[in-house]
């Protein structure tokens, strides 16, 4: 009588069974979280590695803004992208150095200014870097980032620590919420020395002073008189590029890299 030999089937098809790296229910199980936030660093930091970014200039702004949009958004729009396309053309973000590409624009890789930018060092035929992060009303990255340079980030603390990481310039155009966390966060790590000094210029003094009450701030001791010298303003693309010139960023080749490592620290 032939014997009949047991099924592994069970085991085979059971969770357990799969490769840890393909099940996605353990991936995304809570006590894996330090693992995926490992994962979106080391991800996004080899793609840049392998680009050989050397450093970026980070562009904030909002992300409602349209190129034809009421009002200032389509002056703050195509501003953007000029500063984005200057930026590139003359920042050493076109020729690569033996240390890599120097002050690409990086940006959070969604819409408004954020694709302005973008879209300004694609013209100028630069590579150029988007940070997209994954919202409840998911965003899409804009058309303009370099492909092989478009992220895409659970955490927004990562996504964070990407953008302080390689930057040697901060231009914010104006923006909400989100522009302000942004903003005061660079403000912080530069004000309390975690992120090495860098240039930070805010387009559209106008709006900025509207805004935001710098003065009071050392008014009330919350801040000390000093740190306002932290902030510059500039009316416009072009302007704030000469912003950033004048605060002592070079132009290209002459350019030492970032430290790799958060904050410098």
């Amino acid at each position: 009588m032939n014997r009949v030999e047991p099924s592994n089937a069970a085991q085979v098809t059971s969770e357990a069974f799969i490769l840890p790296a393909l099940d996605q229910q353990f991936m995304l199980s809570e006590p894996l979280r330090g693992v995926r936030f490992q994962l979106e660093y080391e991800k996004a930091q080899q793609a840049l590695r392998a680009y050989r970014i050397a450093s970026t200039i980070v562009v904030f702004g909002s992300a409602r803004i349209r190129e034809s949009g009421p009002g200032r958004q389509g002056f703050w729009y195509n501003e953007a992208r000029r500063f984005g396309r200057v930026a590139s053309e003359q920042g050493g973000a076109l020729s690569r150095t033996a240390e890599g590409h120097f002050n690409v624009i990086a940006t959070g890789g969604g819409p408004g200014i954020m694709e302005a930018a973008n879209r300004g060092a694609f013209d100028a035929g630069a590579p150029t870097i988007g940070f997209n992060i994954t919202l409840p009303r998911e965003q899409q990255p804009n058309p303009y980032t370099t492909p092989e340079l478009t992220f895409r980030f659970h955490y927004f603390a990562m996504r964070k620590m990407h953008f302080a990481m390689a930057a040697a310039a901060l231009v914010v155009f104006p923006g909400g919420f989100g522009t302000f966390d942004e903003l005061f966060e660079l403000l912080n790590l530069v004000q309390t020395g975690k992120a090495p000094k860098l240039p930070i210029v805010l387009v559209d003094e106008v709006y900025w002073r509207t805004v935001v009450n710098f003065e009071a701030l050392v008014d009330c001791g919350m801040v000390a008189l000093g740190d306002l010298e932290l902030v510059r303003f500039a009316p416009d693309g072009a302007a704030a590029w000469r912003e950033l010139v004048n605060a002592g960023l070079a132009n290209g080749a002459n350019l030492e890299a970032p430290p790799l490592t958060a904050g410098g620290k």
